[in-house]
């Protein structure tokens, strides 16, 4: 599969609802770069004020001001030192919300992709080559340069393309996918936001071996000495 200019892309409309609608709709759309698309399997919604996870729970800051709209653009940030996560920004404009884009399906440029995991130990199986978020923005090729991309914009070097299970409008079509969308706690959260209950707010398509193992945050290490 190979990328072209008139591969049908998602709107900013689709992707100005509400994070909670846009969340699940993404998955199964592919995500491009060049020629490298990942099908999304797994996925995270963060709603802003309302999410004590989210990164703009506290306002707007130089590192967040993407989240804030408008919808369609990429939210990029580095985190631990030395990993990359890529977030889409939805909802309307000046209410901050994303859906991080968590694991997915290498469907082209497998051989591009293995060369930029190629820092691994050993040759990565094919369902870890975009299996967890730092993974998946490894193999796009995308790093803190592509924060604020316009997915929606003409020519874009960046897009997603909507699944097979829609219509041209990214609507699902009634019966075809939507009974594998699973939910449950997003990964490695502490305190309110990751509770899983009040927020089981990340989604994954059941039985696909691309999608991130579920793992609770680890406890704050206890400081030591003086």
């Amino acid at each position: 599969m190979t990328p072209a200019p008139d591969r049908p892309r998602l709107d900013r409309a689709f992707l100005a609802r509400p994070e909670l609608e846009v969340a699940p709709d993404l998955l199964g759309c592919t995500i491009w770069h060049g020629s490298v698309g990942i099908r999304l399997t797994e996925v995270e919604a963060y709603a802003g004020a309302r999410d004590p996870g989210s990164h703009s729970y506290r306002g707007r800051t130089p590192r967040n001001a993407v989240m804030f709209g408008p919808a369609g653009h990429l939210y990029c940030y580095f985190t631990y030192g030395m990993h990359h996560c890529l977030n889409v920004v939805c909802g309307p404009e000046g209410e901050s919300s994303a859906v991080l884009l968590r694991a997915g399906e290498v469907v082209s440029g497998e051989a591009l992709v293995r060369e930029r995991r190629s820092g691994t130990k050993g040759p990565p199986a094919f369902r870890d080559l975009a299996r967890g978020p730092a993974r998946l923005c490894r193999a796009l090729g995308l790093d803190l340069a592509a924060d604020g991309t316009d997915l929606c914009a003409p020519g874009a070097p960046v897009w997603l393309e909507p699944g097979p299970d829609r219509g041209s409008g990214g609507d699902r079509r009634e019966g075809n996918g939507a009974d594998r969308i699973r939910t449950g706690p997003r990964v490695g959260l502490r305190g309110p936001g990751g509770d899983g209950t009040a927020y089981p707010w990340r989604f994954w398509l059941a039985d696909e071996p691309t999608v991130s193992p579920y793992r609770p945050a680890a406890p704050p290490r206890r400081r030591t000495g003086h």
